[in-house]
């Protein structure tokens, strides 16, 4: 027989056969009564229940909205599956030994019998209103920012007042009796995302580390069930979008709160969705309950001053404040991705130490780092210091561009909507899909190439877009989401919907499947070989067109399947943090030198001979070196001079007998003297290349030396002091001794055969700028306004503006980027003038160097009114940017 859904009844009944059959793990009782005479049961959950308050808690709330029925569904199973697991499994009985759930499955159970019974759409609860309208929004009655609604009739009808509704009064009285309560968690549908709670700053707060990463690890553990990737949306909305919610309620309470939105249907095929949501929910749940006793007053603190202190091509080195007499150690985590999962695969660093340095990095790549304290006597760990973002430096031969398409050159085109695809550039978001109103949709990116070199090779690329909302998307498994690069002298008009779909298409590049396509996370298209190929190509013409492609069809019944991505400009664009981006790692071509030597010698126990090169052995065993000496002064200005690739080039007259085991290596050393006691006493600095063997004398005419990353560093290094590279031929014999063997290299300068030392460079600056000076703020138009005086240097290109709200950032990386570019000044557009911060500013150059920072801590002593967006004051188009919120 096929399952159904749990109705309110047989929830209750299966409520109370759980606790009369493990009166040791489960009580059950009612916190309140709805105006239709339904209880709102309650079930706690703990090893000992009966000391269950004493333990830290998972607050667990389902169904709030009437016909999201995840929430009821899901509490029932997880309640199912605790009984069925407790008694051996591991990490369940770990939970419910420190921590305790309370959950109500159904937080409104007269709206959810009137969409089980008579419509299923139905989303409030069942209050008569008085004229003739029934139902108030419950997610829109609690006490943080609760607005008053003239029409009663509307979805999100919050009701007369602020807690006017039985249910949320249960839930807020139960919550004020349970201080214990330090993580709370509120089901709904649909989205397969997080929305972790607001403080409404649109900034970091001090626990958003703690809030994106128990999202993250729940997401982990969902996708290790099905592949399914959850979002988390913890970015900024418009202000006033959010009123009333009870994720909000309770974080104001100091609980982490956080809404978590299961599946793409509100009632989907049982079978097919609703189990499967249920299932990959269940893992991540057990997860949230361990982390309970995490942010209770059990849990060490939280490290203080979490930075970076030093940084490298291939290593960080990291550091934090703790109280001197803690007893705990500390866990480090890297990520190359925010909003990432800290879990053992990720743990690079435990260490009782206040510092870590991690090494063997990628050059040119960004790391996320967290940090927390773990206690040495319980195990219990604490609570993540904010998060600290840093990117390495470029390797030495490298240059990156950063490139954001102009407004101008970024939108949509709808198939139904030609006659407004105009206006879908640089206005809010793109839509990618398909959907009933507007067709098939595709996304169009144009990125000017003009900022690179025209003898630039691109290593790397990556293209990122920042996706906003996928509650459209409504359909499991349907779909993907990917990049076409476009022949741009095939589309006359880029604003022209059939323009676009019949374009000529160079290349289709990666997709990510729909239950890959995550809301609040980044979505990155790493470009391979062959896209670097193209892109590369597009070089010449000075742009590269792109096309974001989506499902264009849909199935029988449905209706949307539509992704929405942010562009950082509108009316809801977030700025310049969240601009779709193509980032680029390149090199430039190099330049070759050939150096002809300054000195040969051949230094021998009797004596110098000047002009030839000979090593190996005299009669009496001693050995003969060969000497080489180059100066550098062909090349440009030492400063600006990267070598990347060098080699000894050495022909040799002769070679040994056939049975001979004599090989010759080639030193870059460092003697006082041209003499055989200095040669003996030398210092060698590296070998060059491998060792030549006699046979390949007997083989070869010439032998190439190539010189290491360690070599060409030092030979870089010689040349930036003016100093000359000196080398040594020596000979190695596999006895004891050799006597009387003897190799003469070639040295006929007027025959243009001498030894030879090739090297290819590159033009590039080495040293960062000075850094901007006279940093300060001043509130205009109830922004900030940063001001800075940019170095006055010809190699200057622009300042780097970024805030964060924690610390100075030593890393122009470390917080949200404000604004890149030669001016010297910029408003903070997107942040709460009100909320203490520091800014800081990094000037750069075209590598880009970036300087040391400036940095300037800002506060206010007034109050800076911040203009809020009413979610019923816009415009049709800018209404669809708003469904994820409102349907939270």
């Amino acid at each position: 027989m096929k399952k159904q859904y749990f109705s309110y009844k047989e929830t209750m009944e299966f409520l109370d056969d759980a606790a009369r059959d493990y009166p040791d793990l489960i009580k059950v009782k009612s916190i309140g009564e709805t105006w239709e005479g339904r209880p709102i049961m309650l079930a706690t959950i703990s090893l000992d229940v009966h000391n269950a308050d004493k333990k830290p808690a998972l607050l667990y709330t389902g169904t709030i909205h009437a016909r999201e029925w995840i929430g009821i569904e899901l509490a029932n199973s997880f309640i199912k599956y605790i009984i069925d697991n407790y008694q051996f499994n591991p990490k369940l009985q770990d939970a419910l030994t420190r921590n305790t759930l309370y959950i109500v499955p159904c937080l409104n159970p007269d709206g959810f019998e009137y969409s089980r019974t008579h419509f299923s759409f139905w989303r409030k609860n069942r209050r008569n209103n008085g004229d003739g309208t029934y139902g108030v929004d419950l997610n829109r009655n609690f006490g943080v920012r609760f607005k008053e609604r003239s029409d009663p009739s509307s979805n999100i009808y919050g009701g007369p007042s602020a807690f006017s509704e039985p249910e949320t009064q249960a839930i807020r009285d139960f919550v004020a009796d349970h201080g214990n309560i330090t993580v709370s968690l509120d089901y709904h549908s649909q989205g397969n995302v997080f929305f972790p709670a607001h403080k409404f700053d649109h900034e970091a707060e001090i626990d958003t580390t703690d809030l994106n990463t128990l999202c993250a690890n729940m997401a982990f553990e969902i996708e290790k069930v099905t592949g399914r990737k959850y979002g988390i949306h913890r970015g900024k909305p418009p202000t006033n979008l959010i009123n009333g919610s009870g994720r909000e309620y309770y974080y104001s309470k100091g609980i982490l709160a956080t809404v978590v939105e299961v599946g793409t249907k509100n009632i989907p095929d049982y079978m097919e969705n609703m189990s499967e949501s249920v299932n990959e929910n269940i893992p991540a749940l057990v997860h949230a309950l361990r982390s309970a006793v995490n942010y209770s007053d059990l849990a060490p603190s939280r490290p203080d001053n979490f930075n970076m202190s030093e940084v490298t091509e291939n290593s960080i080195t990291l550091e934090w404040e703790s109280p001197e007499d803690a007893n705990v150690y500390f866990e480090i985590y890297r990520n190359t991705h925010h909003k990432s999962p800290c879990t053992d695969d990720n743990l690079v660093g435990i260490t009782k130490s206040l510092s870590f340095s991690d090494i063997q990095l990628k050059s040119g790549q960004l790391y996320f780092y967290k940090i927390r304290s773990v206690s040495l006597e319980t195990k219990i760990k604490g609570p993540y210091a904010p998060e600290v973002k840093i990117r390495t430096l470029l390797a030495h031969e490298q240059f990156s561009k950063t490139l954001f398409p102009p407004a101008n050159q970024i939108g949509y085109v709808g198939q139904y909507t030609q006659e407004k695809n105009h206006e879908h550039f640089g206005l809010n978001s793109l839509f990618i899909g398909v959907n009933k109103s507007r067709g098939a949709c595709y996304g169009v990116i144009e990125f000017s190439l003009d900022r690179l070199p025209d003898d630039a090779e691109i290593k790397e690329a990556c293209f990122s877009l920042y996706p906003m909302n996928r509650v459209s998307a409504k359909l499991e498994g349907y779909g993907e989401w990917g990049i076409s690069f476009l022949d741009a002298s095939s589309v006359p008009n880029i604003r022209d919907y059939n323009d676009i779909a019949n374009a000529t298409v160079i290349h289709s590049g990666q997709t990510i499947e729909s239950d890959r396509v995550t809301q609040g996370v980044w979505s990155d298209w790493p470009l391979n070989g062959k896209e670097r190929a193209i892109l590369q190509e597009q070089l010449k013409t000075g742009k590269v067109l792109m096309r974001i492609d989506g499902p264009t069809t849909l199935p029988n019944g449905a209706d949307s399947q539509m992704m929405q991505f942010d562009i950082g400009y509108g009316r809801f664009g977030s700025g310049i943090h969240y601009r779709p981006n193509l980032e680029i790692i390149y090199t430039r071509q190099a330049n070759k030198v050939e150096i002809s030597p300054t000195s040969i010698n051949t230094i021998m126990a009797e004596g110098n001979v000047t002009g030839k090169l000979q090593t190996g052995y005299d009669k009496d065993g001693n050995k003969i070196y060969g000497q080489l000496a180059f100066a550098m002064h062909s090349m440009p200005d030492p400063k600006r001079t990267v070598i990347t690739n060098a080699y000894l080039q050495l022909s040799n007259h002769n070679s040994l007998g056939p049975k001979k085991d004599i090989r010759f290596t080639v030193e870059l050393a460092d003697f006082e003297e041209l003499s055989f006691e200095s040669m003996k006493q030398r210092e060698s600095i590296q070998y060059i290349g491998y060792e030549v063997s006699n046979a390949e004398l007997r083989n070869k005419k010439t032998h190439y030396f190539d010189f290491d990353s360690y070599s060409r560093g030092e030979l870089e290094s010689l040349y930036e002091n003016n100093a000359q590279a000196f080398f040594l031929i020596r000979a190695t014999s596999g006895f004891r001794d050799g006597q009387d063997e003897l190799v003469e290299w070639v040295n006929s300068p007027t025959e243009n055969l001498q030894p030879k030392l090739v090297v290819e460079y590159i033009e590039r600056k080495k040293t960062p700028l000075e850094s901007p000076t006279n940093i300060r703020t001043k509130i205009e138009n109830n922004k900030v306004k940063i001001l800075w005086d940019n170095p006055k240097d010809p190699d200057f290109v622009g300042s780097f503006v970024v805030r964060n709200c924690f610390h100075p950032p030593r890393s122009p990386f470390d917080g949200v980027k404000l604004y890149g570019g030669p001016d010297e000044y910029t408003y903070d557009s997107f942040g709460n003038p009100n909320k203490p911060k520091y800014y800081a500013v990094f000037s750069y150059d075209n590598v880009p160097n970036f300087s040391q920072s400036s940095c300037v801590h800002f506060s206010v002593d007034q109050t800076i009114p911040v203009i809020e967006i009413d979610p019923e004051d816009v415009d049709n188009q800018q209404g669809d940017d708003l469904e994820s919120y409102l349907d939270s």
